[in-house]
């Protein structure tokens, strides 16, 4: 695109990338002199100097005392009219406020700067369908069953005090630890861990499980290179590790019992029923969000669908945030889940241009059924779980699963599905 003038403001295209425009803008002389002058006066109205009434100091003598804040102002004032005008111009639809580089200020001489604007790409899929596509339902073995029974019997599991005997992996010790120096030993301070889950460093762990209640060891530990305290890492220290008690879970038998107290279960026999049908549930519900990822991936093959950085960029920050990750990490954190990111922001790209094109959003109707069928599964009335939804702010994901849902539907209905 040529540039084009918006009455003395001048944006010239100078460069595009996926997800992202730069745009080099050019103001006027007059027009910066302009909101210079409003500026000015805009602090000379509110401005108190001593020797002068308030609003009555001479603009010479405001400009000389304000300087700074009055091109300020002028910036401000200038740089957003000149993104108003980009927009109109370029017609964009910015997923960011923009970020503007290379500002040069000069008296009589045009305002230039650049605009680097964040975009959504424009996305053309030439095909989204013709794949085959296999749906694998993992079986649901008796030892999974097993499994996650005896995660329920853990979870009711009393700890019990052991006496005289070492602990051992699964046991939760409570000890005190002091670290010792050329200033003498100091002040023990209390911890709880379950030995064997990686809540002490390994060095640590070890001295632990070579004590009984009461004993205590001095040892050398050394801090892992994955420590999340990046300034500990490799260090060692001398410390004092005092075992003051051991407790060990009493894990119960699986009997009617229990199955009566985990739930609304008759027999251990039913609730091993019970485990079984949920963990096949899971599996089915696997199956689908496989197949899903497998439409999605073959899409991008098809139509080398991009990721652009930009919007990588963001997730990622996202990610970071939501995972509390330390600032000193941030840069090991985005190159191990950049290629998730980037899956992710291809996902997103493909779904948002197939649902626009097929019209595919959800209606008002849908949502009430949807609200209609989660309350019929809670015995509640409709009206109250939309009330509930929208207290939350939840029904803004609820359409947008409508939405998914629907998409998907379409994708996999233009594929050939097989079960594995």
């Amino acid at each position: 695109m040529t540039a084009e003038t918006t009455t003395d403001i001048v944006i010239t295209p100078a460069g595009d990338e996926p997800g992202a425009r730069t745009l080099n803008v050019e103001v006027a002389p007059e027009r910066v002199r302009k909101a210079e002058a409003t500026a000015a006066q805009a602090f000379a109205k509110r401005a108190r100097l001593p020797g002068f009434r308030k609003g009555k100091a001479p603009l010479d003598v405001i400009r000389r005392r304000y300087h700074d804040q009055i091109q300020e102002e002028m910036l401000r004032q200038v740089i957003g009219e000149s993104w108003k005008a980009a927009l109109a111009q370029e017609s964009l639809a910015p997923i960011a406020d923009p970020h503007v580089h290379d500002l040069k200020v000069a008296d009589g001489e045009p305002l230039t700067f650049t605009f680097h604007v964040e975009v959504k790409p424009e996305l053309t899929l030439e095909r989204v369908g013709g794949f085959t596509l296999t749906r694998t339902v993992e079986a649901v073995t008796d030892e999974a069953v097993e499994h996650q029974i005896d995660e329920l019997r853990r979870q009711r599991a009393a700890w019990l005090p052991v006496e005289q005997e070492q602990p051992k992996p699964g046991d939760m010790a409570s000890v005190s630890l002091a670290t010792l120096g050329e200033s003498g030993e100091g002040e023990g301070k209390p911890y709880q861990v379950v030995l064997g889950e990686g809540q002490a460093i390994p060095d640590v762990e070890q001295a632990i499980m070579g004590l009984t209640p009461g004993g205590s060891v001095e040892a050398t530990v050394r801090f892992p290179d994955d420590f999340p305290e990046a300034e500990r890492r490799g260090e060692s220290r001398q410390v004092r590790i005092t075992l003051h008690e051991v407790k060990r879970q009493d894990v119960p038998p699986l009997t009617d019992e229990f199955a009566r107290e985990v739930g609304d279960f008759d027999s251990a026999d039913d609730l091993r029923r019970a485990v079984h049908e949920d963990l096949e549930h899971s599996a089915r519900h696997e199956a689908d969000a496989g197949l899903r990822r497998q439409v999605i991936e073959e899409i991008v093959k098809a139509n080398a669908v991009p990721a652009p950085r930009p919007l990588v960029q963001r997730l990622l920050v996202a990610y970071a945030k939501g995972y509390g990750v330390p600032e000193d990490q941030l840069d090991k954190f985005a190159q191990e889940f950049a290629p998730i990111a980037e899956a992710q922001v291809r996902r997103e790209l493909i779904l948002e241009r197939v649902i626009a094109e097929h019209e595919l959003a959800a209606t008002e109707d849908e949502l009430d059924q949807r609200v209609a069928d989660i309350a019929e599964r809670r015995g509640e009335e409709p009206g109250q779980v939309y009330a509930s939804l929208q207290k939350a702010n939840r029904l803004r994901d609820l359409e947008r699963t409508i939405t998914e849902d629907k998409a998907f539907d379409y994708l996999l209905s233009q594929s050939t599905v097989t079960e594995g």
